[in-house]
């Protein structure tokens, strides 16, 4: 346990910004879940639709600082080949 005021403060913002952090990143991992069975179901309307989505919620997550901006960028590259290769 922390023995000073600021430390203990220190803390609690922590614990506050990795919650926020860890319910930001389990929302995308449910987007990119979603993605991958309208990928294996053949159905690619469904995956593009959920490719914009999950498009969306990695650049918010990118702009809060949650994941990093080259990091963003390849997860979104990846996730669009896949989409262009079911065309």
């Amino acid at each position: 346990m922390p023995q000073q005021k600021n430390a203990a403060k220190a803390l609690r913002q922590i614990k506050k910004r990795t919650a926020k952090n860890n319910q930001i990143k389990a929302g995308l991992d449910v987007l990119e879940r979603s993605f991958k069975k309208a990928l294996t179901g053949n159905d690619k309307n469904k995956a593009e639709e959920i490719a914009k989505k999950l498009s969306q919620a990695i650049d918010k997550a990118a702009q809060k600082k949650v994941l990093k901006k080259n990091t963003a960028a390849r997860q979104k590259s990846r996730m669009m080949k896949k989409v262009n290769v079911m065309k």
